[in-house]
């Protein structure tokens, strides 16, 4: 693992879906790097935040189609994961939003 817990983990993605997995199942999601593994991931969050994680999904997320004026683009793609904290346990990034 050459990579730093801080590059591994990019932001936390807060969305009212998200949301919605936080309060009913202690799920938490984040942007990670493309290049991170579970493994990694399971690490840098219980380093970084102190908790116990007994589940990591993870899925990429493809750009999407954007236009100015006549030129058409995409969106850079990246790779979001899904974490699930042990009971009881929550990161304080997510807490007050």
């Amino acid at each position: 693992m050459s990579e730093k817990f801080t590059d591994i983990i990019e932001a936390p993605v807060i969305t009212e879906k998200g949301t919605v997995m936080r309060q009913e199942g202690n799920w938490y999601l984040f942007r990670v790097s493309k290049h991170a593994n579970k493994i990694e991931l399971r690490r840098a969050i219980e380093n970084l935040f102190g908790v116990h994680v007994l589940e990591v999904r993870t899925m990429r997320v493809k750009g999407k189609k954007k236009h100015y004026g006549n030129h058409e683009y995409r969106t850079s793609e990246w790779k979001k994961a899904m974490v699930k904290l042990r009971e009881g346990e929550t990161i304080e990034v997510f807490e007050g939003v």
